[in-house]
């Protein structure tokens, strides 16, 4: 390791770029498919740092810094990806057909690039000179440390390797024999209560159970919380007050979850999302004002900078902010070009940069603010976008207002979404990056370095999304898709895109039941009160995030109760590798595995969509036919029982074998 200040032997190589950029392409492609199942994406930052260690080891002149590039190029991609929670909105409203590649890299790659720009004059407001703890940025300078320069760590990173490619490849064959009937794609149970119905499935997925295990218990139990919700009160009472004896219960079921109790989820997810954002508005205040006046100071006394205190100077941050601003005016005008808004145009774009330069910084300081304080994966990016689609719609209804013709309300929506959707890109980077900025100043990386890799990163992602999505789209479609002329007969959820379409549609054409929003949020106010009580109590651990309870009420239960399987597994996991030899390596061991679990389904779904497309069959592995649902049922349920417990055996086992130096 180099000594601050001084000059790493390498660290912005293109050994190491390409090897950033190789990950990207994985990791990417997987939290698309991911974010679109279950409305979640995972933290690539250790993964992507332990495959580079593992793999960088041959060559003698690699440094924890040019490690540290490379888990930066393949964070940044990663969290790019996360614009999937809005951009298949323009398809569930019926704006596309297919997603057109150049229109949706400039969306990443401009909402990316100035996600960056922003937060650079940051960095020493919210890293350097801040008490932020930044958990997820701390966790992958450790790996980063342990993995760097001892025998120790050189085990544990051969030993990671082997967690993330094996589970990987195990999940891809779970997946294969979900593809090819073998297993069921659910185990499910419906049933009548009285006069009304309910029940409870849970998805053959190992990528599902290894979310569980990466979110914590703590999550997993407000998941489980709105599975009671939502099907142990909402369904039965709905279905009991509207009887319906000649559907069956499965049928009745799932009809009043779909048209109602979701709803009431999307409204306790937004006032979750609002309350979270408040509680953080004057430690976010604070904490800029007082940095900034401290940079100030700092300035005024003309140090010398050190290499590990050298940002991209702020004279070509300023230049490029302001070029990308161009390419995004032409975005939004190509965006608005022969559509029934384009006698409106130059007010929408007017209107559509000034709120991506006010609203993107605004967004760049929360998020970043909010990854210091509970790290980038539990930062409520949805919380930000339901306040950009509301605030964007709001601005685009009131200048479309008085545009009469067909499509027009359409047009007025698909507009704000594809604003939103610029300004997500912007959310989500400046969430990650600062994060990976704290990892770098506890390797002591060059920051303009590490920043140049970001924008790469981002690049690199916005190259993959396209065409993965479009995939996506192409082969399963997305539920409540105007126009689904997909393949597969059983789309893909895209949970956060429905939502964010919805409340666009709600604020500009109406047509949303404000009743059931109404019943959410107020059910979403009781559900903060209780996590303040919880944590006001004599346990300070016990708490129940509001915003995870909504999407259990709002996510279906085959997607949620894998999810809290999986992070019961996980605690359960945690505390028997405690009593057992080098804990803390087994659980860094686990965390791989539940990350390789996710790549390998993740990339065989990716694969099996482009076999589905060019096939034509929506199910090209169902070689054998249908086998008996119970059956499959079992088998499906052993199968993944024999892995999980396979791999956490695996991890302790190699745990206790690393030598500790």
């Amino acid at each position: 390791m180099s000594t601050p200040g001084g000059t790493p032997q390498s660290e912005l190589t293109l050994r190491g770029i390409l090897l950033g950029i190789a990950i990207t392409l994985i990791f990417t492609a997987a939290q698309i498919y991911l974010g679109l199942k279950i409305g979640l994406t995972f933290a690539t930052s250790i993964p992507a740092a332990v495959i580079s260690m593992a793999l960088l080891r041959a060559f003698k002149t690699a440094t924890i810094q040019e490690n540290n590039i490379v888990q930066t190029i393949a964070s940044a991609a990663g969290t790019l990806a996360s614009v999937i929670f809005v951009l298949p909105g323009l398809i569930i409203i019926g704006w596309w057909a297919e997603v057109p590649f150049w229109t949706t890299f400039f969306c990443c790659a401009i909402g990316g690039i100035l996600g960056v720009m922003y937060t650079i004059p940051l960095r020493r407001a919210l890293v350097t000179n801040s008490d932020l703890p930044y958990p997820e940025g701390v966790a992958a300078a450790e790996v980063l440390k342990v993995g760097s320069g001892s025998r120790e760590g050189a085990a544990e990173g051969k030993a990671g390797l082997v967690a993330v490619t094996m589970g990987a490849v195990v999940s891809a064959l779970y997946a294969a024999g979900v593809a090819a009937k073998v297993f069921a794609a659910e185990v499910t149970s419906f049933f009548k209560v009285g006069v009304g119905a309910t029940g409870i499935g849970a998805g053959s997925s190992l990528a599902l159970l290894g979310a569980g295990h990466l979110v914590g218990l703590t999550v997993g139990l407000a998941m489980l919380a709105g599975l009671v919700i939502a099907w142990g009160v909402l369904v039965p009472v709905l279905t009991t007050m509207h009887p319906m004896p000649d559907l069956d219960a499965a049928t009745h079921a799932t009809k009043y979850w779909r048209e109602q109790v979701r709803f009431i989820g999307a409204g306790t997810i937004g006032i979750a999302a609002i309350w979270t954002l408040s509680k953080l508005a004057v430690p976010v205040w604070t904490g800029l004002m007082g940095a900034l006046a401290a940079g100030r100071a700092r300035k005024a006394g003309g140090a010398d900078l050190p290499r590990v205190e050298r940002d991209i100077p702020i004279g070509i941050v300023g230049i490029i902010t302001l070029l990308m601003l161009v390419p995004a005016g032409w975005l939004f005008a190509s965006f608005l070009s022969g559509g029934p808004l384009e006698s409106i145009s130059l007010p929408l774009i007017a209107l559509a940069i000034v709120y991506l330069v006010f609203a993107g910084m605004l967004a760049a300081a929360i998020c970043g603010y909010m990854a210091g304080l509970v790290g980038s994966s539990n930062s409520p990016v949805s919380g930000v976008a339901i306040l950009c689609i509301l605030g964007a719609a709001l601005v685009v209804g009131v200048i479309g207002h008085g545009i009469t013709g067909p499509n027009v309300d359409q047009a007025l929506i698909a507009f704000a979404l594809f604003v939103t959707a610029v300004l997500l890109a912007v959310s989500v980077v400046a969430n990650d990056n600062l994060q990976d900025l704290k990892t770098g100043q506890l390797v002591d990386a060059t920051p303009w370095k590490q920043q140049v890799a970001l924008i790469i990163g981002v690049l690199a992602g916005s190259v993959v999304i396209p065409p993965v999505l479009d995939l996506m789209n192409e082969a399963f479609g997305f539920a409540g898709a105007a126009n689904v002329d997909a393949i597969s007969s059983t789309p893909l959820p895209a949970p956060q895109a429905t939502l964010i379409s919805a409340l666009a549609k709600g604020v500009i054409g109406g047509g949303l039941d404000w009743s059931l929003l109404g019943l959410g949020a107020l059910l979403g106010a009781g559900l903060v009160v209780i996590d303040i009580l919880l944590k006001a109590g004599t346990n300070k651990k016990w708490s129940l995030p509001p915003l995870a309870v909504g999407l259990a009420i709002y996510l279906p239960s085959a997607v949620t109760l894998p999810v809290v399987i999986g992070a019961v597994a996980g605690w359960t996991f945690e505390r028997w590798v405690s009593k057992g030899r080098n804990p803390e390596a087994a659980k860094r061991l686990g965390v791989l595995t539940a990350s390789g679990f996710i790549v390998g389904e993740s990339l065989f779904n990716v694969a099996l969509a482009g076999l589905v497309v060019a096939t034509g069959n929506e199910a090209p592995f169902a070689i054998f036919g249908d086998i008996d649902e119970s059956v499959g049922m079992v088998l499906a349920i052993v199968a993944a029982a024999l892995a999980v417990i396979g791999f956490y055996r695996y991890c302790r086992r190699a745990a206790a074998a690393i030598p500790q130096d």
